[in-house]
């Protein structure tokens, strides 16, 4: 059975940055890429707030980049989806999809979390040519435009009013006839000038062409009438599921199952495992502060197999 340091399961920006660390450690991290190699920037056209890109630069660019980084520090990158690992003692056992099997000194996940999409087929068809789950990520493109936002709660309330400092008009579609978000929220929702809730609707359809989206029709839930809203931009601000299956049951979850770390820190409630990334932030959600909490991930990751040794 294979023995390694440091293992690394995930490959988005916390991943590949954490294995950036733990091999400019002498760490040797073994990194498993997961079910999507480069997580969720892999379907985003273009980056525009990462610092050190001045131009912007093609989510799987990026991804690519951060990869070749960590493969020059000799992070042994590998193809591969975790299926199986027992945190009950360390080293942690851990199985691979392929049938390897691992023990690891430190285990350090980055698995991510994944956006929820209405399932709309035409959804799928423009995703990262108008479609997008991040307004704070994609905003900037639509500067000027009319875009529509799907959802009721502070996420969609958050992200309807963050496009109406840049884009011309709103349309927040919500499919009750009153929004979940907080008090404070709906107030400014209700509240910003070029905003529009369009009430007890649902998008049924996202209508485009060779250019990318130009429309979304929107069906009201009661008597099934539809109608077409002209936008450039739509997105999808109904909550992220984060990827924590694996570890149910072994480590702490709060509610919403993202994995609880110490305040100030990366360390879960199993010594020696370690989080970073969307899969234990649920509210800035972004590649750079998933590449922060990636190094703080291997630094602690390290002075923990230090501590064993002293």
């Amino acid at each position: 059975m294979e023995k390694v340091k440091c293992l690394i399961i995930g490959s988005g920006p916390a991943g590949f940055t954490a294995a950036i660390y733990a091999a400019r450690a002498d760490m040797h991290p073994v990194l498993y890429t997961g079910i999507q190699p480069g997580g969720q920037l892999t379907t985003t056209n273009e980056v525009d707030n990462f610092p050190g890109y001045p131009e912007g630069i093609p989510g799987p660019q990026l991804m690519e980049d951060l990869q070749q980084q960590a493969k020059r520090f000799d992070t042994d990158v590998r193809m591969g989806i975790v299926t199986k690992v027992s945190l009950s003692e360390r080293p942690f056992h851990v199985i691979v999809d392929d049938g390897t099997e691992l023990l690891a000194e430190t285990l350090i996940i980055a698995t991510g979390a994944t956006a929820r999409y209405l399932g709309l087929s035409s959804e799928h068809q423009y995703k990262g040519r108008g479609v997008s789950a991040c307004a704070t990520c994609d905003g900037f493109f639509y500067r000027g435009q009319d875009v529509a936002v799907v959802g009721g709660g502070d996420t969609a309330a958050e992200e309807a009013t963050y496009l109406s400092k840049m884009c011309r008009k709103v349309y927040l579609i919500h499919r009750r006839n009153e929004l979940r978000a907080s008090k404070a929220m709906q107030h400014r929702v209700l509240n910003t000038k070029n905003l529009e809730v369009i009430w007890d609707h649902v998008p049924v359809e996202i209508l485009g062409d060779s250019k990318g989206v130009n429309g979304v029709l929107a069906e009201h839930v009661k008597t099934g009438i539809r109608q077409k809203l002209d936008i450039q931009g739509f997105f999808v601000a109904i909550g992220h599921t984060p990827n924590t299956d694996l570890f149910t049951g072994q480590l702490k979850l709060d509610q919403n199952r993202y994995i609880i770390t110490e305040p100030d820190s990366t360390k879960t409630s199993v010594e020696g495992v370690f989080a970073c990334g969307d899969v234990q932030d649920h509210v800035f959600r972004q590649a750079i502060t998933a590449a922060g909490t990636g190094c703080m991930a291997a630094l602690e990751a390290e002075r923990f197999l230090a501590s064993l040794e002293s």
